[in-house]
């Protein structure tokens, strides 16, 4: 799979034709490997893959220590598939929103180096395989999870952007999935625990989302995206959801814990991460008043990196002070 070919210059279609024929594109291979990680969104898959593992790790130590970590990569690799092949299908769907975007306009799909085509075979080949993986090393019921995943991130939420402001709600459920997948791969079951790792992605995405959505919200508004930002752009929705969400982190962070997940140890670093989280989102709330747009800008930028940076920091610290049974 390769970038469709741009128009050459004069004198490339001067040069003999050997010349052209033996010479290699400068920069080929470095732009093959970013358009392949635009397109399957790798950033996006390795969040994924980080609260997969936390899942996955935290579900393996309630099976007895002796399961733990076996089987890991197999799992990470079946649902990164699922997850790159879904960001796919969903760039898909969007090339031409996308191209209305400042920060999306160069994707391969939306800048046109790649046709529909490839960009919808790369995505139903990699769900494909993925599904296919999962079901070979897991279980039925962690295929089901992904395939039903990536229908509702593809099928649902991607058209709703368009719609309604209800996507970004509606989106927080595929979006949550990852440490699910982990566990159900794990356990062979849904358990309460599980709901409790579903919980914290849910409740952590909000804040996230509406830093990013203010800070593209021209973007967004070019589009025809309908984020909070855009259909009530004084801010105040934005700021009331990212705030409700924040301060609901904290008590949501803290169930794996009262479920048993991990010792009392977890209480302190995990309180103290939530609220950093809701300090930098009380902060995000002076954009109402930012006297220029760089500081409303720079307001949404900083709890965007809080937001990326708190959840790893919260996943790790709970794997570590994750409890075993025997």
């Amino acid at each position: 799979m390769a970038p469709v070919s741009h128009a050459a210059d004069p004198a490339q279609l001067a040069a003999p034709a050997a010349h052209s024929i033996h010479a290699p594109s400068p920069g080929a291979t470095a732009t093959l490997l970013h358009d392949l990680r635009e397109l399957f969104k790798v950033k996006v898959v390795g969040l994924v893959l980080v609260t997969g593992w936390g899942g996955f790790y935290l579900g393996s130590m309630q099976s007895g220590i002796a399961t733990l970590q076996r089987g890991l990569l197999d799992v990470l690799l079946g649902i990164g598939l699922v997850s790159a092949g879904a960001g796919a299908l969903n760039q898909a769907l969007e090339r031409t929103t996308d191209a209305r975007m400042t920060r999306t306009a160069n994707r391969p799909l939306a800048s046109g180096r790649y046709p529909l085509g490839v960009g919808i075979l790369a995505g139903l080949g990699a769900i494909g395989l993925g599904a296919l993986w999962l079901a070979w090393h897991t279980n039925l019921l962690t295929v089901s999870l992904a395939l039903l995943t990536a229908f509702v991130y593809v099928a649902i939420y991607t058209p709703l952007k368009r719609v309604t402001t209800m996507a970004t709600f509606i989106g927080a459920f595929p979006g949550a999935m990852g440490p699910m997948l982990g566990w159900t791969a794990a356990r062979g079951q849904i358990e309460w625990p599980a709901v409790a790792l579903f919980a914290i992605l849910f409740v952590w995405q909000f804040p996230h989302f509406m830093s990013i959505a203010w800070l593209y919200r021209d973007d967004y508004a070019r589009a025809g995206i309908r984020m909070l930002p855009v259909v009530q752009p004084d801010g105040w929705s934005t700021v009331v959801e990212a705030l409700f969400y924040a301060v609901l982190m904290i008590p949501v962070s803290l169930a794996p814990w009262k479920l048993g997940l991990t010792g009392p140890i977890y209480i302190l670093p995990a309180t103290a991460l939530g609220l950093v989280y809701l300090a930098y989102t009380i902060r995000f709330a002076r954009i109402l008043r930012a006297r220029s747009e760089d500081e409303s800008r720079m307001l949404a930028r900083d709890l965007l990196k809080v937001s990326v940076l708190y959840l790893p920091l919260l996943f790790t610290t709970l794997m570590l002070c994750a409890t075993a049974k025997a």
